[in-house]
């Protein structure tokens, strides 16, 4: 707080208690005799009194933000995968489509040919999301990337320390690893 506002407080203060002895006591009229008569105490525990109601203030909006970033990040964690199940429920309503189609349908061609539209398109919403696979097989083994989970003898010196085959797919949702490539290395 500048020293002008201290000032321009105190000079309030002197007002009200000048008013106030002056509503008990008429004969007073100078307001000088009054500033005068208020001490450096007096001072000190006005300036105290108004830290006092600022740390207060301040203590409670405090303690209002840290609840309200409390209760919005409890939300976020409660509520973070909302939009990718909404954008996921329309494959879900495919397949369930295609497992009623499929009791009636004969030809295994067009069953194969509506699993691999709903594969499409749930690869495809999943790169709308920032989801995408890992790339591994003929890569060489990167350990931020894959977990090697078995080792395979090799004859070709070019595959050696690379993966030779993927057991389950990795993915990357941005530049984080969601799961990583279990895959087979050349040795």
């Amino acid at each position: 707080m500048s020293k002008n506002n201290i000032e321009d407080i105190e000079k309030e203060v002197v007002e009200c208690q000048v008013d106030a002895q002056q509503q008990q006591n008429p004969e007073v009229e100078e307001p000088t005799q009054v500033a005068e008569e208020l001490s450096e105490t007096d001072k000190l525990a006005v300036e105290v009194a108004q830290w006092q109601d600022k740390y207060m203030r301040l203590a409670a909006d405090f303690d209002n933000f840290r609840k309200r970033t409390l209760k919005e990040k409890m939300d976020l964690v409660e509520y973070a995968g909302e939009d990718v199940i909404k954008a996921m429920l329309s494959v879900v309503d495919d397949m369930d489509r295609a497992v009623v189609a499929n009791e009636k349908v004969e030809d295994a061609a067009v069953i194969k040919e509506g699993m691999a539209l709903i594969h499409h398109k749930m690869v495809e919403t999943l790169k709308q999301k920032n989801v995408v696979e890992i790339d591994a097989i003929g890569q060489k083994l990167d350990t931020d990337l894959h977990d090697a989970i078995a080792k395979f003898p090799v004859e070709q010196e070019d595959k050696k320390g690379y993966v030779i085959d993927v057991v389950e797919k990795g993915y990357k949702l941005k530049d984080k690893i969601v799961r990583f490539s279990k895959v087979v290395v050349g040795e």
